[in-house]
């Protein structure tokens, strides 16, 4: 079997339905060969979409030691606005979206990358139009558009700026939440890929329902848990047969008609195998795949 594909909107680029996200291998102090064992599993696999941030401490340049000598055989995403600078973390530190940082960004992700271009370069935490506007922000990031060090103009975007920037029409893709048990943007992922846009899927898979641990901060906590009892509420276990909760979600994303691909972070290569193997299966059924966004209304 292969995994499904698309065409990421006006990009005309194909992409596996199932990317990779490398905020999971942010960590500086992460064994790496560890690291480049599974990065390149995640090429061995045909997965050809990979998304990472400057925000993600480390993963940059885990991917630049790494995969950068493999370029020609991925999609490479990552996010602007972000701090800039040698200290790592610095995710909690404002976002700036004027041209100058924007600036800064991309070259700090291109030497760090070991790479002479990104293909997707996204906004992040979704800033507002007027922001973008009042900054200059798609104005420079356009400029190094024409440059040649990016390819194509993304957002990472959210409600309740979203459908402002889907009617700018400047992206050509989005980054959008989206899950079973999250289903806040299921119409605008519509809307983004009926401007024409990609759209790529981030949360897709709810963190496998992951237990929250106790040292991340109190919103973090609180979503996980809302996910946890969205999930245990809508009682599909009469639906799931020999899938994992975490395969059913997986699969019910990629059942998205308007999804290109979404991106899955593990930093653990059995689990890596078991996201493969179920994006392999494809969408679900549809009867399945209606009945389940129903007990998740």
């Amino acid at each position: 079997m292969s995994l499904p594909t698309a065409t990421l909107g006006r990009t005309g680029e194909t992409v596996t339905k199932l990317g990779f996200g490398a905020m999971e291998v942010r960590d500086p102090q992460a064994d790496e060969r560890e690291v480049a064992a599974l990065l390149n599993q995640v090429l061995d696999a045909g997965v050809n979409l990979i998304d990472t941030s400057p925000d993600y401490a480390a993963s940059e340049m885990h991917i630049g030691r790494a995969i950068s000598h493999r370029r020609d055989e991925f999609f490479l995403a990552t996010k602007c606005g972000c701090p800039v600078g040698d200290d790592l973390p610095r995710a909690t530190l404002p976002h700036v979206f004027t041209p100058e940082n924007i600036r800064a960004a991309v070259e700090q992700s291109l030497r760090r990358m070991n790479t002479d271009h990104v293909d997707l370069v996204q906004f992040h935490i979704s800033p507002s139009r007027e922001t973008l506007e009042d900054e200059g922000s798609v104005e420079a990031l356009a400029a190094l558009r024409d440059e040649g060090k990016v390819r194509f103009l993304g957002m990472s975007g959210t409600l309740p700026n979203l459908p402002d920037h889907i009617a700018m029409g400047v992206f050509d893709a989005f980054q959008i939440p989206y899950s079973a048990v999250e289903r806040d943007h299921e119409q605008l992922i519509t809307d983004a890929a009926n401007a024409g846009a990609g759209t790529i899927i981030r949360g897709g898979v709810a963190r496998g329902l992951s237990v929250p641990d106790r040292e991340m901060p109190e919103r973090f906590r609180q979503s996980i848990e809302a996910r946890r009892e969205r999930y245990a509420s809508a009682d599909v276990s009469d639906l799931i047969g020999d899938m994992t909760p975490q395969a059913l979600l997986l699969r019910f994303t990629i059942s998205h008609p308007d999804m290109h691909t979404t991106i899955v972070g593990t930093k653990n290569p059995e689990h890596f195998a078991a996201n493969v193997a179920a994006a392999e299966q494809g969408p679900l059924p549809d009867d399945l795949y209606q009945e389940v966004k129903r007990r998740f209304a």
